[in-house]
């Protein structure tokens, strides 16, 4: 049986170099050429090892996910809901301006730059979100029943607030916001927080940890 001949790049090292270019460029910004001058590889290349431009988006987008913005996961296991609120704003904050990687937000970059020719990697980011928001929601459910919340607070209505000001942020700093200024969009919304009266208190011990760290 013939024995094919081995992969001359490492895989991984590709990925990474294709999610820095959709990250910068958004999907339809990022060109066969773009990717391939990055990834170091030729379109043969890409194509046995990723599939097609919108499956290779996929791979990287589920990257993005799992790496650079696992903290919004995690901040859904925080012990109150203000800290849940608190660790996804701040953290969004540092993420999106590290500068060890582009800033802004690969989902929120990729699904407004993309067209009605891309419309399946708009509603794939689109289900992402509204999959974030529903998980976010019932962490707020939960909050509510507890007592953790007003009991007239709407987790819906403030799931949504979340994420609007996450994706607002985002914008931001892909126009060049620095982090210091979205800290104080993330702050500003955090004071508009709704908390039960046994859980008003000053700042939580996840903000001093973010000041002291400065």
């Amino acid at each position: 049986m013939a024995i094919g001949r081995p992969r001359a790049f490492c895989t991984e090292t590709a990925l990474n170099a294709a999610l820095n270019v959709f990250w910068r460029k958004g999907y339809e910004g990022a060109s066969l050429t773009d990717l391939t001058e990055a990834m170091g590889i030729n379109r043969p290349s890409l194509y046995a090892a990723f599939g097609n431009k919108e499956e290779l988006f996929r791979k990287a987008l589920d990257r993005y996910v799992n790496e650079k913005v696992s903290f919004a996961s995690e901040a859904l296991e925080a012990p109150t809901a203000y800290q849940v609120a608190e660790r996804l704003l701040l953290g969004a904050a540092e993420m999106l301006t590290n500068p060890d990687h582009p800033v802004g937000c690969l989902a929120v970059r990729g699904s407004l730059t993309c067209g009605e020719e891309s419309q399946s990697i708009r509603n794939e980011i689109a289900h992402l979100r509204s999959e974030y928001e529903a998980n976010l929601r019932g962490r707020l459910e939960r909050a509510r029943d507890e007592g953790d919340l007003p009991a007239d607070a709407q987790p819906e209505h403030l799931a949504r607030f979340i994420t609007t000001i996450f994706q607002g942020m985002a914008v931001q700093a892909a126009g060049g916001a620095a982090r210091e200024a979205l800290r104080g969009v993330a702050e500003t919304a955090l004071r508009a927080w709704p908390r039960a009266p046994a859980a008003r208190h000053g700042p939580s011990a996840d903000t001093l940890a973010v000041s002291d760290g400065d």
